[in-house]
């Protein structure tokens, strides 16, 4: 197990001095947990709040210990020296277990179990000067969130969950500080936890933290490949979902450019009374080049009836789709529109209904309803 694994864990027992422990077990992460809960919240940053000066003088009270009341021990063997007033009023935790009998010229004395001297002390430092060292916190981030937790200093629980999130959560140490999180009530640090662990999934699935996870918390682990499977199913229903728009879209264009070959003519194909220049500016519409090459196989072809010919296939349902959106076959100049109208009452229910629905997931998908080629009350009966 990691090092930061074995810190928490130590940490959860009780003294005979009553200190606190970490809360029970949690239980099963259920997806539920992150619901309504909002990441975008900043993190207080005490230090910002007050002067350079003011933080000096308070970090050399506490290095001096000038006047020290307190002792604090580790298990270690190390000794931190403090103030009473200045800890009972940054924690309350500390301020009951401060609550002893006067005695004279006698430190009071309380032990922090679990914690080495040095992280210890750079936890009773922020008490004092909301400061810290860069390359502290990255040595002992896990145990000031868990000290910060245990003895309720929120400024500090809130700087931890950031620095965390700045760099210091990793793949390797994402499933400890996962665990962690749910111990220590950080609900904001366990969902930049869990998202993290589904976003590297594999990559995390193979670390020690989470052969250690799958020995000492099977349930979460359960847990936790439900929701990678989970992620995935959706993951693939939205590239299903678009790439099914971009079909939509794609038909969309061709009937637009459809429309345009044979009401405006484009380059080489249109009406037969339009001059068509060599020099002419290029089409505007995506899909008239692949159309054109359609068209003219669809013109040339000897087969052309419906199932001899795949590319001739396809330009009979392009013509059958233009039919359903044209607002006016009488008038239209795209080939064969009145002869598909007509068709349209003789067909199938069920050939009817999965037309109906292709129109409607185009018209949905582009919002076309005052495209050129179709009316109000085409769209309205379509829905």
């Amino acid at each position: 197990m990691c090092e930061a694994s074995k810190i928490h864990i130590r940490s959860a027992t009780v003294d005979k001095k009553g200190s606190p422990m970490i809360p029970p077990w949690p239980g099963p992460v259920k997806n539920s947990f992150y619901k309504g809960f909002s990441s975008s919240a900043s993190p207080l940053r005490a230090s910002n709040c007050v002067c350079k000066a003011t933080t000096n003088l308070w970090g050399r009270l506490f290095d001096e210990g000038y006047r020290a009341d307190v002792a604090i021990h580790t298990d270690d063997g190390g000794i931190v020296y403090a103030h009473a007033n200045l800890l009972g009023m940054a924690s309350p935790v500390l301020k009951g277990q401060l609550k002893q009998p006067k005695a004279s010229r006698r430190l009071k004395t309380i032990s922090i179990q679990g914690f080495s001297y040095d992280a210890v002390r750079v936890f009773i430092r922020f008490l004092y000067s909301s400061c810290y060292e860069e390359k502290e916190m990255e040595e002992f981030v896990v145990a000031l969130l868990v000290l910060s937790h245990l003895y309720a200093v929120s400024p500090l629980k809130q700087e931890c969950e950031q620095k965390l999130k700045d760099g210091l959560l990793t793949t390797e140490n994402v499933v400890d500080i996962f665990q962690l999180a749910l111990l220590c009530d950080a609900p904001r640090l366990s969902l930049m936890c869990h998202r993290m662990i589904l976003k590297n999934f594999k990559a995390v699935s193979v670390t020690e933290g989470w052969r250690v996870m799958q020995q000492s918390h099977p349930t979460l682990e359960r847990e936790l490949l439900e929701s990678a499977i989970d992620e995935d199913n959706r993951r693939k229903e939205r590239i299903r979902k678009i790439n099914e728009r971009k079909i939509y879209l794609l038909l969309y264009d061709a009937m637009e450019a459809l429309v345009h070959i044979y009401r405006d003519g484009c380059q080489t194909i249109g009406p037969c009374h339009k001059d068509l220049r060599e020099n002419k500016v290029p089409c505007k519409y995506i899909a008239c080049k692949g159309l054109e090459l359609l068209v003219r196989h669809f013109a040339g072809c000897k087969l052309r009836v419906p199932g001899g010919c795949i590319h001739c296939k396809r330009m009979w349902q392009l013509l059958d789709l233009h039919s359903r959106l044209c607002a006016d076959s009488d008038v239209c100049k795209v080939p064969l529109c009145r002869n598909f109208k007509e068709r349209i009452r003789k067909q199938s229910k069920k050939d009817d209904i999965r037309w109906k629905m292709l129109v409607k997931k185009i018209l949905k998908t582009k919002k076309i309803a005052g495209a050129s080629f179709l009316t109000s009350a085409v769209v309205s009966s379509l829905w």
